[in-house]
């Protein structure tokens, strides 16, 4: 008795935080409000970022989707997790096989080992061929969505590992995902959840409900973005509302940088790009007692970062036998601590093509804008392919805006060029003559980790469809 009235003293232990992970396909460093830009309205976004933290200089290890999102997942560069091209179903052969390799270990994994739900809502582009590839056969409970791109063919909508609609109209799919993860925190409110939730849009091809379209003022991507930046908004409501927001990290950040319609707020490049408008995206986070409301950092972070962030919020460790790359930012969200890198690469494929720190990047490889040429002045934009017969595709216009999302001027691109971000973030004037002693430190940094990279695999040698 006098034991039971000892133990019923201490204090109880703190629940296990919530982990959600939100993230925009083809966002740019300037789409939001709270990143500047002056007329699409992202209001609860905003919001997420008054009440949270915004980082200035986030990136991702890739300027296509497949190798960012397998960084996410697994905390690793590409070339370490082996997925440095786009699965592709319409891609031929090779790029249909393209897929995460089964020996790397991802975050569901890893939270579901740790007695968490996990659920996955939206598009996944880590192997689609086999059961073991797709979401469930990775670590979460359940999933659903597109397996790759909503512009590859065939356009299906997957519940686990079963076709649960097709054709699809894909105007009401940010509505659908919105719906499926509200109910995955709802059926998962008294008990530890991860849930991944990475929306479709702004992708091509663009599409919204009615609800949304043409009511934005800034075009079909205003319409797009605000209906993303509601879904946005009602996750965080359902948190609110079931009293979870102060047990519950929010993260959300982009896989690379716009392309169609989209703005890279004064940086150079676009998706695709070895350019920072390739690189760079935004990244908001929320955790109400944890991290201060309003807090700016300006210190380089990048994608893999958040895949150790969420293990170390909820007090998981990371796996023990290989290379993470990922570093917990929770300090960077909540005070002004320096980045814990000591330098940040960029892929192009296969191969490491720039480093940066906190204030210098220097591409060893030529800078790349290959995406540029699909953005012909005065042209709008159609898909050469059309429909596939089967798929409906959104029932929206589409259109190539003549104005490039992000600066096509500057010195003209080729090795070993060195720009000052801090001065000159647009990358206009390369420096690399004035500070050689910059260049060889970058240089040096580089090449040790570019000696682990490995000879590039087939699928990247292949043309996987890289773009999507």
């Amino acid at each position: 008795m006098l034991l039971f009235g000892f133990v019923s003293l201490l204090p109880a232990a703190e629940p296990r935080p919530n982990v959600i992970i939100i993230l925009a396909d083809d966002l740019g460093y300037g789409d939001l409000g709270c990143y500047g830009h002056p007329k699409f309205k992202t209001p609860h976004l905003d919001r997420m970022a008054a009440e949270g933290a915004r980082l200035t200089q986030f990136n991702t290890p890739a300027p296509f989707c497949a190798p960012t999102r397998a960084s996410l997942m697994t905390g690793r560069y590409p070339f370490r997790c082996g997925m440095t091209a786009n699965p592709a179903p319409d891609g031929g052969p090779v790029a249909d096989a393209v897929a995460l390799p089964a020996s790397e270990i991802t975050l569901a994994q890893l939270f579901k080992q740790a007695g968490y739900a996990t659920g996955m809502v939206g598009k996944w582009h880590l192997g689609h061929r086999t059961p073991a590839q797709m979401p469930t056969g990775r670590g979460f409970d359940e999933h659903l969505g597109i397996l790759y791109s909503n512009d590859m063919r065939p356009v299906q909508l997957m519940d686990g590992t079963n076709v649960a609609e097709y054709p699809l109209v894909q105007a009401t799919l940010t509505r659908r995902y919105t719906e499926r993860a509200l109910s995955f925190i709802e059926r998962n409110k008294t008990k530890p959840f991860l849930l991944y939730f990475p929306q479709v849009m702004p992708h091509k091809p663009l599409a919204t409900t009615e609800k949304f379209y043409k009511q934005s003022g800034a075009g079909l991507y205003g319409d797009v973005l605000a209906d993303l930046d509601a879904s946005v908004g009602e996750v965080l409501a359902k948190v609110k509302t079931l009293g979870l927001d102060e047990r519950t990290l929010v993260m959300f950040t982009s896989d690379n940088g716009p392309w169609f319609g989209g703005s890279t707020g004064g940086l150079r490049g676009m998706k695709g790009s070895s350019y920072e408008g390739g690189y760079r995206v935004p990244c908001l986070a929320r955790w109400p007692g944890k991290i201060p409301a309003g807090h700016v950092s300006h210190a380089p972070a990048v994608m893999m970062d958040l895949f150790a962030t969420a293990l170390k919020a909820a007090n998981i460790a990371p796996p023990a036998d290989r290379v993470i790359d990922g570093r917990d930012i929770l300090p960077l969200f909540t005070s002004a601590a320096p980045s814990p890198h000591a330098a940040i690469f960029g892929h192009q494929g296969p191969l490491l093509a720039t480093i940066r720190d906190a204030r210098w990047k220097l591409h060893v490889r030529a800078p790349r804008d290959g995406m540029a040429s699909l953005h012909k002045p005065g042209e709008r934009w159609v898909d050469p392919r059309g429909p596939d017969g089967v798929t409906i595709l959104a029932p929206y216009e589409q259109y190539q805006p003549s104005e490039h999302p992000g600066l096509r001027t500057g010195d003209a691109p080729q090795p070993m060029q060195l720009f000052d971000l801090q001065a000159d973030p647009g990358e206009q004037r390369n420096v690399a003559a004035q500070h050689p002693e910059i260049v060889a430190r970058l240089k040096t940094l580089y090449d040790e980790t570019n000696r682990q990279v490995p000879a590039a695999p087939e699928p990247a040698k292949a043309k996987a469809k890289p773009t999507k």
